[in-house]
């Protein structure tokens, strides 16, 4: 399948135009992924035996990427689609795995909460085993999860809790319906304002036991292999398309736009020039180490992990200087929202502080270089750190 090909028309027809009104009035883009779904890109990296396309990190990243360069809000609901079916295909029943690859169910991931912040790898929240007559062969959840994307918009949570028994913590598919399940307060913010990123409180919610992903207490080490190849990478392609449709549209403004007492554009200009050209140099720079990290994961590499810290960091960071670039090249003209560059400017604040957070990115990347990380992969006599599995 041509994933452009295919992506193309809906972005053009469907995405593209509401991509305005998704942001002005914080509106979910149910319709964007109706048309992903009919498309059967909502089950792209689903497997081919129960109806998905059988794509892997390589095409969800083209897919992304294309998107967020006109809407980054339903980029960043894809992503975490893509991210909950990486966790759901090695473990879930059929019948949710083929309502994904047949565009009838949209997931995410519920992994953040107030308690542990940044650290998502901390959960505070319990599964518990119910002591009750009704609770044979269920587990009671209680949490209160922050700026979860998709929050009461998809139809299922891939939730992680402290494990029932011991130590570790535990994956669960949750049913964003259960009795329980409710949305404390709607996201009303500066950007990314249509993928309703909001917070959801678990209060006793009772999940069926066999709804677990993996066994108990292994969440961890299941989202490193798993999850892990897609969350910073897809993060950062949001991130890298946002900048691409910034450049072009800052582009498409200079130079059309003329003094009309010498009849030469602001692109004529060598400031307007070389500030174009930093910002250019800065986007194509995270993309390359996105596509070095991308074949990283293909090859399981050594360097894989340390690639995948820094290609969120290093996107989210460009993100920030690309947009304020732009506008500052189109001066006042940036301020209207028609022109659409405040908006990706307002868009390219979240993935620096979308957990973990650069700042916890940049500790962790400094610890691996502490720990002998490969400053230049594949030197001889400099050792690297064991990837996260592909």
């Amino acid at each position: 399948m041509n994933v452009l090909q295919t992506l193309e028309p809906i972005v053009r027809d469907v995405i593209a135009p509401a991509a305005a009104d998704t942001d002005q009035h914080a509106r979910y883009p149910r319709a964007a992924l109706r048309a992903l779904g009919q498309a059967g890109l909502l089950g792209l990296v689903s497997a081919r035996a129960v109806g998905g396309l059988g794509g892997g990190l390589p095409e969800a990243v083209q897919a992304v990427e294309r998107i967020a360069r006109d809407c980054p809000c339903t980029a960043m609901v894809l992503t975490m689609h893509y991210c909950g079916v990486a966790l759901i295909e090695p473990f879930a029943g059929d019948a949710v795995r083929r309502a994904i690859a047949d565009g009838r169910h949209v997931t995410t991931l519920a992994v953040s909460e107030a308690a542990s912040r940044s650290h998502i790898w901390a959960p505070a929240g319990t599964a518990s085993e119910g002591d009750g007559p009704d609770d044979a062969g269920t587990v009671r959840l209680n949490a209160l999860k922050s700026m979860i994307t998709s929050a009461g918009e998809a139809d299922s949570y891939v939730w992680i809790s402290r494990a029932t028994h011991g130590e570790g913590n535990t994956l669960w598919l949750v049913d964003s319906r259960l009795p329980g399940l409710a949305i404390p307060s709607r996201f009303d913010g500066m950007g990314l304002r249509g993928n309703a990123s909001s917070p959801i409180e678990a209060t006793d919610v009772r999940v069926p036991r066999d709804c677990m992903l993996g066994a108990d207490g292994e969440g961890e080490p299941i989202k490193a292999r798993y999850l892990m190849p897609f969350f910073p990478t897809l993060i950062a392609t949001t991130s890298i398309g946002l900048m691409q449709g910034a450049l072009q549209r800052a582009v498409a403004h200079v130079s059309a736009t003329r003094f009309s007492d010498t009849g030469s554009t602001l692109g004529d200009l060598p400031t307007i020039r070389a500030w174009l050209a930093r910002a250019w140099l800065q986007a194509e720079q995270a993309r390359l180490l996105r596509d070095a990290t991308v074949a990283s994961v293909v090859a399981g590499d050594a360097d894989t992990r340390v690639r995948l810290l820094q290609v969120k960091a290093a996107a989210a960071e460009a993100a920030l200087s690309v947009t304020e670039i732009a506008m500052r090249v189109c001066g006042g003209a940036a301020f209207r929202k028609e022109a659409g560059i405040e908006r990706l400017f307002r868009d390219a604040r979240a993935a620096s502080v979308m957990a973990p957070t650069t700042d916890v990115l940049y500790d962790m990347l400094g610890k691996a270089l502490g720990e002998g990380a490969a400053i230049a992969p594949g030197v001889p006599g400099v050792p690297g750190i064991e990837p996260a599995a592909a």
